[in-house]
């Protein structure tokens, strides 16, 4: 019997996502229970048989809900039914001062994603974002002007994390749990109206198919390809202008084109301690106004408690307070 697209297709995924992967080596797949994460684990459970890859499972319990330490058990024993060499669940306590909930879970995830990885020696920590999430990112991004870097959307693979579903949609990783009978889990959060992301999914999204036609997901998320790329090159040359102007001149900072510059700009204000959760394009761009639009102002205060000043031929960021 011929396999199935849709497992073929999220098996492809992993493979190609994997390659840098030596045998013997540890990957961790973070699994919620839903049928995105569900079918990357299958999948790179199959594909480890003939990598030689060893598996480990991870679910995060963040607390957000009645009834998540059973959740996250149910998922435990999934893990190890799929076949698993090894399964973690962890319980974090989410944080949000400062952050909306889903930053301050995605935080929390992350964090002790890590741990996990770190504690496994594991090479990579698969996450299972699909296509139709990364053209969520990009209407959302699109709608807060956050600019080229949010329109670039989610990233392939960042600190150790990879997402090998990118190019796979949320049809085909329901399909594949449906074909291989793995019972997934709705998220409730996910049908909230409540939650930006989700009215982009029932409502906007479903609207712009309509109205522009089939493929809509899919040209966001290439629109998101092809401008990433862009980004990351803007990015390393900041990165590259920071470390040489690490004191911030002023003349130094006036010679680098203005892209570059806001970035080295928003990098320092980064280090200097302002959260990027709230660190904006306007406030960048006050920061800038003390280079390009210099009339003695004594100072730009930013989020975090920190304060970039004009003195001595230099920009100085603080903490104030």
């Amino acid at each position: 019997m011929s396999l199935h697209p849709a497992v073929a297709a999220v098996r492809l995924a992993v493979r190609r996502s994997l390659t840098h992967v030596e045998p013997g080596r540890t990957v961790v797949v973070a699994c919620s229970g839903g049928a995105d994460s569900l079918a990357l684990l299958a999948a790179t459970v199959f594909e480890a048989r003939r990598a030689g890859w060893r598996v480990v499972g991870a679910t995060v319990d963040h607390g957000l809900q009645p009834g998540s330490a059973d959740h996250a058990a149910r998922v435990v024993r999934q893990m190890a039914d799929l076949g698993a060499d090894e399964t973690f669940s962890a319980a974090v306590h989410v944080e949000t001062a400062g952050l909306g909930p889903e930053a301050a879970a995605r935080r929390a995830r992350y964090a002790v994603l890590g741990e996990i990885a770190e504690r496994s020696g594991a090479d990579a920590v698969l996450l299972g974002h699909t296509r139709d999430d990364q053209a969520e990112t990009v209407l959302l991004g699109l709608a807060r002007g956050s600019g080229g870097r949010s329109l670039a959307g989610m990233r392939r693979s960042f600190d150790g994390f990879v997402r090998p579903l990118l190019d796979v949609s949320r049809t085909d990783t329901v399909t594949a749990c449906q074909v291989e009978g793995l019972e997934f889990w709705d998220d409730p959060h996910n049908d909230d109206p409540g939650y930006a992301r989700v009215r982009v999914r029932r409502t906007v999204l479903p609207v712009l198919e309509d109205q522009l036609g089939p493929g809509v997901a899919e040209t966001l998320a290439r629109t998101a390809e092809q401008l990433r790329e862009d980004m990351d090159l803007l990015d390393d040359a900041a990165d590259a202008a920071y470390a040489r102007l690490g004191d911030l001149p002023v003349e130094g900072l006036l010679a680098e084109p203005g892209p570059i510059r806001r970035r080295v700009l928003r990098l320092a204000a980064l280090d200097a301690g302002s959260p990027a959760s709230e660190l904006f394009y306007e406030h960048v761009r006050a920061v800038d106004s003390l280079l390009t639009d210099w009339r003695g102002q004594k100072w730009v205060d930013l989020p975090g408690h920190v304060r970039c000043r004009r003195s001595e031929g230099r920009l100085r960021f603080e903490r104030v307070g």
